[in-house]
């Protein structure tokens, strides 16, 4: 099942390996379209995956800040997940 991920007119990313977790689908990193991604400085912790870093996304001459996180170093229970990217605020990830 290809999974796409979609945002201003935009496809962001687009896999048919994609892993689910609490909902969200995480995309392998070279699956997401080049030059979408601009770091931030951005991050977050999660007590079982760790800490998550952000990008905003440039799409369709407009900025989304900080709608698309990855974890860098997760922990082993999130091992999955590594170089994996996943997407929020008005992003539609829907099935292709």
């Amino acid at each position: 099942m290809t999974i796409i991920a979609r945002w201003n007119g935009e496809t962001l990313a687009r896999s048919d390996d994609t892993v689910v977790v609490e909902g969200n689908h995480y995309f392998p990193a070279g699956d997401v379209a080049r030059g979408i991604l601009v770091p931030s400085e951005t991050t977050s912790h999660c007590p079982w995956k760790g800490t998550a870093n952000y990008y905003s996304i440039n799409a369709g001459g407009e900025i989304n800040t900080d709608a698309a996180w990855y974890y860098p170093e997760p922990k082993e229970a999130a091992v999955e997940i590594k170089d994996r990217i996943a997407f929020w605020k008005g992003v539609e990830v829907v099935e292709a």
